[in-house]
């Protein structure tokens, strides 16, 4: 296939496992429906109040392009919190701890994608929040 679209009413949601009572993260895998072939990349949804897991990539760049609300990364070691609003986009380089939350009041949609796609998960961390 020379391209491929996908448009928002398509797509997928998964509910990301999140404690009882916890805000929740939803994603929106797009890799394998794109066709993507160099890069891994999804759209995530997270409630207000809602955090991911503090992670690091062994060889992954990590771009995130935020379209709604505004991402609060927590970043390196110790965390430094830094927030992007929408229409921002922050990269974060292989090796570099990193945490996302949802800080705002309204959802949170955000485009993240990774470069090399990597096979191996990341490594997890300790919460930042």
């Amino acid at each position: 296939m020379a391209y491929a679209v996908l448009r928002p009413d398509e797509f997928e949601w998964l509910t990301r496992p999140h404690e009882p009572g916890e805000p929740a993260r939803h994603v929106a895998e797009l890799s394998d429906r794109a066709g993507f072939a160099h890069v891994r990349g999804n759209v995530w949804r997270y409630e207000p109040g809602a955090k991911g897991r503090r992670h690091r990539h062994a060889t992954q760049e990590e771009t995130f392009v935020v379209l709604a609300g505004t991402l609060s990364l927590y970043l390196g070691e110790p965390p430094e919190r830094v927030d992007v609003p929408a229409g921002g986009i922050a990269r974060v380089d292989p090796g570099t701890a990193l945490q996302s939350a949802n800080r705002g009041d309204e959802d949170l949609l955000v485009y993240a994608y990774g470069y090399p796609p990597e096979d191996e998960r990341a490594e997890l961390l300790d919460s930042a929040l």
